[in-house]
């Protein structure tokens, strides 16, 4: 049997993307999937909307370390988005840093990745690979959702939101179920209201 592929796209600064990225990367340890992290901008998403002026700040905050991941995805290749995904995700959510331009930078010297790649996070020379890929992840499944987004079985979707990441089987037993819904015909849509936030742990 040939292995999955789990394809999720996500901005460093959502926590629902965070919590979904670590139940992906826990489904790899118990399923034969393989994850592949895609870039997408909560900044793009919302640049033409009219948000409240405190998340109107947090967006425009989230686009200077998406720039830096797409830029270091292009110049050294697609396997360091989910290390470098990871070490600024941990300072920003668990860790509960704020500055995610510090986050980032730290989190290149983590990975022994060049400082230099923090100026990326200023200019706009991979602006149009960083849309292109925001904007494959929302053909898939719509302009009215954000991130994460996830590919499986050949179906893309909103979520799965999930709070705490289950780890384990568990994490196994919630992807079965993803592919079923997912391998279901016509299947669109499973939602609850949210009674509590990210749980990190």
């Amino acid at each position: 049997m040939s292995r999955e592929t789990l394809d999720l796209w996500f901005d460093v600064a959502c926590p629902w993307a965070w919590m979904t990225s670590r139940w992906a990367l826990e489904v790899a340890k118990v399923r034969d999937v393989d994850v592949k992290f895609h870039v997408m901008s909560l900044n793009i998403l919302n640049r033409d909307k009219e948000l409240d002026p405190d998340y109107r700040e947090l967006i425009d905050r989230t686009l200077s370390p998406m720039r830096v991941v797409t830029a270091a995805i292009e110049k050294h290749g697609e396997e360091i988005a989910e290390p470098l995904y990871t070490a600024i995700g941990t300072r920003i959510h668990p860790g509960g840093e704020r500055d995610f331009d510090k986050a980032t930078a730290l989190a290149l010297e983590e990975l022994g990745l060049p400082a230099e790649l923090t100026e990326f996070g200023a200019r706009d020379d991979f602006d149009q690979v960083l849309q292109a890929s925001h904007d494959e992840g929302l053909s898939l499944v719509g302009a009215d959702v954000g991130t994460p987004i996830c590919r499986v079985a050949g179906t893309a979707f909103f979520g799965p939101v999930v709070t705490p990441a289950p780890k384990g089987e568990d994490a196994g037993r919630l992807f079965d179920g993803v592919v079923a819904v997912a391998s279901t015909p016509g299947f669109f849509e499973l939602k609850r209201t949210r009674d509590k936030g990210p749980i990190f742990d």
